[in-house]
């Protein structure tokens, strides 16, 4: 068997938890019916893209490029910021049912590029516009245009022109199954030098909250802090009751950004308190606002972003290095030393040989890389899924056993209690609440080959 075939063995019988780890975060959180709390079930205006920076997500998470532990209790992914764009680009963004001419629509340049079964090694590709994100002009034109006409498409805007674009990998190889080195490379495909801001951002899923139901609120909130680093390097505690503690490792001696994911209540619903000074778009407002006083000087909270600000020459290359790893001495002590290039070099060998040995012989290599390339995409598609139907039902005040309830969207489903793992065909459909009858229509995947049925490891 191959070294990821054994590994399978080893999260099938439970010696390792290989799969502990993995891209479990939605792409979009936003405008999902377990998020909507309005009186007529309108999710998409209830909880929208806009307020998706400033508001606290009740029932899961959302990045880009993303991973999370599978009770998505502490989550990772990458923000990026050009320098125009209005906001940081911290999801992915998409038009709504009401403003897409063909319904709703996700609006970005993202690819599946590799993964192994058990997340060993994970490949990532997203296309960043160095001219400021057209939102604006994506949803206006889009509005005014009939089903009968095509769709207008990021890339009509124009914001690609002339190559005017990062393409930026996100990689991943697992140590152990504990220990996640990050690897993430920005490519300036421009014909000139042009500036970006990388900010991989560390944080955990808001379950200590008032508003949290008693049920599923934590006993205990967990802490991000800085802590002191080796040479060359910057760190941070994250501290879960449950998850344990785990060591965040930035390559360089970069700026820490630090915050609540708490609501900013403040600015979205006026009269209202934030429950704390520092909420879940202060990083946003620190970078892109230059307001300082948005991230916590004390250099500690739910939330935390290394701030790295790179300039990037004309067809040039940057990369950044990144580790978070159960709280072991040697990992603290040296997480970007020789090892760290031989775990990827030695995840990516094993993914070689692993799908070599899946690979019908009568395919050829072309074909064997569009096979390696969908499966990826599947793999990349698992996400966690987290649901109370008794909870919200109750929020909702729609729980037919008892009185006085008001019949919703969801009320045949009080018996539910979902937290697992599921497998979508594409992340931005995340699912809504009805298990059971989610809708598989829109699979990205242009070409489907046939693997050997003897093959179960999915």
């Amino acid at each position: 068997m191959t070294n990821e075939q054994n590994r399978l063995e080893e999260a099938r019988t439970g010696t390792a938890a290989w799969k502990k780890w993995g891209p479990y975060l939605s792409e979009r959180q936003w405008g999902t019916v377990r998020e909507d709390y309005s009186e007529g079930g309108d999710a998409w205006n209830f909880f929208t893209h806009e307020q998706a920076r400033s508001r606290a997500y009740r029932w899961g998470e959302d990045g880009i490029a993303g991973i999370s532990d599978n009770k998505q209790r502490l989550c990772f992914a990458l923000a990026l910021w050009n320098g125009k764009d209005p906001i940081l680009k911290e999801r992915l963004f998409g038009l709504t049912n009401s403003e897409g001419n063909h319904g709703e629509d996700v609006k970005e340049y993202y690819f599946y590029l590799d993964s192994t079964p058990t997340h060993s090694y994970m490949k990532y590709l997203y296309k960043y516009p160095q001219a400021a994100y057209p939102y604006t002009d994506l949803v206006e034109t889009n509005r005014r245009r009939t089903r009968d006409e095509m769709e207008y498409e990021l890339l009509d805007t124009g914001v690609f022109d002339d190559d005017r674009y990062f393409d930026v990998f996100v990689e991943y190889a697992k140590a152990d199954p504990e220990d996640i080195l990050v690897k993430i490379t920005a490519a300036n495909r421009a014909p000139e030098a042009a500036e970006l801001h990388l900010l991989p951002t560390l944080w955990f899923r808001n379950d200590w909250s008032s508003w949290i139901a008693e049920s599923n609120r934590a006993a205990e909130k967990p802490n991000l802090k800085q802590i002191e680093a080796a040479a060359g390097a910057s760190a941070v505690a994250a501290t879960h009751p449950l998850l344990g503690e785990f060591i965040f490792s930035c390559e360089g001696d970069v700026p820490l950004l630090f915050t609540e994911n708490e609501t900013n209540h403040a600015l979205l619903f006026p009269g209202q308190k934030n429950e704390s000074p520092y909420v879940k778009d202060g990083i946003n407002n620190c970078v892109v606002q230059g307001n300082q006083g948005e991230v916590n000087p004390g250099k500690q909270g739910t939330k935390v972003a290394a701030h790295y600000k790179v300039n990037v020459g004309a067809g040039r290359t940057k990369v950044i290095r990144l580790r978070l790893s159960n709280a072991s001495p040697d990992q603290k002590g040296e997480p970007f030393g020789k090892q760290f290039d031989e775990v990827f070099a030695d995840r990516l060998r094993e993914a070689d040989e692993f799908y070599k040995s899946v690979t019908p012989p009568s395919v050829n290599e072309d074909t064997a890389n569009v096979m390696r390339q969908a499966i990826a995409g599947m793999l990349w598609s698992k996400q966690f899924f987290f649901f109370d139907g008794d909870n919200w039902l109750e929020e909702h005040n729609s729980n037919p056993l008892h009185t006085g309830f008001r019949l919703s969207r969801n009320s045949e489903w009080f018996h539910m209690l979902n937290e697992d793992i599921i497998s979508m065909p594409d992340k931005w459909e995340y699912p809504g609440t009805r298990p059971g009858i989610w809708r598989f229509t829109r699979c990205r995947c242009r070409s489907w080959t046939q693997i050997s049925p003897s093959t179960s490891w999915t």
